[in-house]
């Protein structure tokens, strides 16, 4: 895994060959790479929530309790890995409009490839300040769409004209998952299982 990701921001092109050629399972995918990256940004926001908190002019810093920080840092975590298994399968799905034949398992290690400046970027939230998590957040969201639309022609073997069609219909499908996590999130805080400060 850690080769794949430092391959991905060092020579993204031989890299997606390097993923492509490989045959894992879903399962596999899930327990080397997936559930791995996707702990970096919940385990994060738990530490920063709890131990550092955010600071907001000459106020004190604003802390989570351990519990509620655990309940949103545990649901942000599941939040993530159903996203990745929803992009993954819209991209096999997609894919049969292009002519291009890959594995479930090979579309699910696209989607989670392709979220890595994202998971690294989660960093961010060990240290919740609100200009420290654009910047970074801005960057990592900035790689990401570049792995996606540099990526995907060359993981799916097509061509580049298609290619960028096909990458600017993921990327409208995980802005869809996004709104739709959100919009989940704000409904759940509306039944009264939102954030517990600790003052």
């Amino acid at each position: 895994m850690i080769h794949h990701v430092v391959g991905l921001f060092t020579h993204p092109d031989q890299e997606w060959r390097e993923i492509r050629g490989e045959e894992e399972s879903i399962s596999h995918m899930y327990l080397t790479h997936t559930l791995i990256l996707a702990a970096i940004p919940a385990v994060s926001a738990f530490i920063g929530t709890t131990q550092v908190g955010w600071v907001i002019g000459d106020r004190p810093a604003v802390m989570l309790t351990m519990e509620s920080a655990l309940w949103m840092s545990v649901m942000s975590y599941l939040a993530m890995l159903a996203g990745v298994a929803v992009m993954g399968a819209f991209i096999h799905w997609m894919a049969r409009t292009y002519d291009a034949n890959p594995s479930m398992a090979q579309c699910i290690a696209f989607a989670t490839y392709t979220a890595t400046p994202l998971f690294l970027g989660g960093l961010a939230a060990l240290y919740p300040h609100l200009w420290l998590g654009m910047l970074l957040g801005t960057a990592a969201i900035c790689y990401t769409v570049y792995l996606l639309y540099v990526g995907l022609p060359t993981f799916m073997n097509i061509p580049s004209d298609e290619g960028f069609l096909f990458s600017s219909s993921v990327l409208a499908v995980g802005l869809v998952v996004l709104v739709a996590i959100m919009a989940a999130t704000v409904i759940i805080w509306g039944l009264g299982v939102g954030p517990v400060y600790t003052n």
